[in-house]
């Protein structure tokens, strides 16, 4: 008995082990467990996009676009073949960024360089002075004029939409009066694609805030200055955010730049402040490098636009 359980022991532990499978020489050799070698750097598709140009970074996007009033600059690309290029950033701020982008037509000379002006999404923008530019501008739905108010997300990309709208209303309505403005190329959602001040190579012009005129240059500025003030009153408008820093020489003729909060001086019940504060800012840059008064003050200055919009000059007005 004791030699059969021995027995019977040793067979069940035998028993219950795996046998060995047997290898034959038309057998397939087993898996390596290595993991597979990673061929994607073979594929000279990967991320690129199939429907994207065949060169640059997008399809011109004129296309479906708002566009800027006619007669158009011969430089302006309207080619629905044309592709953009983006080649780097000229300003950033609170609530937009400017960068440098080319649109050319491939195989062809056509191409032009444009300022991008993209505001900026609702996670990574803030309008802080949002409510005093806004008096006197309007939307239609109480739904969305609450959540602008109220600065949802939805509020602020609603916002975005505004300002950039507003501003291209304002340049393409200026550029055709003869203002000194840059020329708006398109609208498309948030981005307006705008003439590029500069020279071929990408290099921006200086803002008045960067030069230190002689005295010649300098009252020759102040009268493109007035003339530039002069046309935004004729449409009854100021420029709400006025300075040296808005305001770019190129070839020395003097652009006004930086309309979304463009103002309507009567509309607007700030209008008349912020036509003052515009004057009063530029003037004191002015009068700091030694403008000459018989050339022209900000007191004077205020007084013209005051009539050029239908307002009394300030001593009557106080008669009154």
């Amino acid at each position: 008995m004791h030699d059969y359980e021995s027995y019977s022991d040793v067979y069940e532990s035998r028993s219950s082990r795996k046998p060995r499978r047997r290898r034959f020489d038309d057998e397939a050799p087993a898996r390596s467990r290595r993991p597979a070698p990673d061929l994607s750097a073979l594929d000279e598709r990967l991320g690129v996009d199939p429907d994207g140009p065949p060169e640059g970074d997008r399809w011109s996007t004129w296309d479906g676009a708002e566009h800027g009033p006619r007669p158009r600059p011969a430089w302006v690309v309207t080619e629905h073949a044309a592709v953009d290029t983006e080649l780097g950033v000229i300003k950033t701020g609170k609530e937009a960024d400017v960068h440098l982008v080319e649109r050319a037509v491939p195989g062809t000379e056509r191409r032009t360089l444009m300022a991008a002006k993209r505001y900026r999404t609702s996670e990574h923008r803030m309008f802080h002075r949002d409510a005093g530019y806004l008096e006197g501008r309007r939307v239609r739905r109480s739904r969305e004029t609450r959540a602008m108010a109220n600065r949802t997300a939805f509020g602020r990309d609603m916002l975005a939409g505004q300002w950039a709208i507003a501003e291209f209303g304002a340049l393409s309505r200026l550029w055709a009066e003869g203002v000194a403005v840059p020329y708006p190329v398109q609208c498309s959602g948030t981005e307006l694609l705008l003439e590029f001040l500069g020279s071929d190579d990408g290099t921006a012009a200086p803002r008045l805030a960067q030069l230190r005129p002689e005295a010649d240059e300098l009252c020759d500025l102040w009268h493109q200055l007035v003339g530039a003030l002069l046309g935004l009153a004729r449409h009854g408008l100021t420029h709400g955010d006025l300075s040296a820093y808005n305001l770019l020489v190129h070839d020395g003729r003097l652009v006004l730049i930086d309309l979304p909060q463009v103002v309507d001086v009567v509309g607007n019940p700030q209008g008349p402040e912020y036509l003052a504060r515009d004057v009063r800012r530029i003037g004191e840059w002015f009068t700091a490098r030694g403008l000459p008064g018989e050339v022209g003050s900000p007191d004077t200055l205020l007084d013209e636009l005051r009539v050029e919009v239908g307002m009394p000059r300030r001593g009557e007005a106080s008669q009154g």
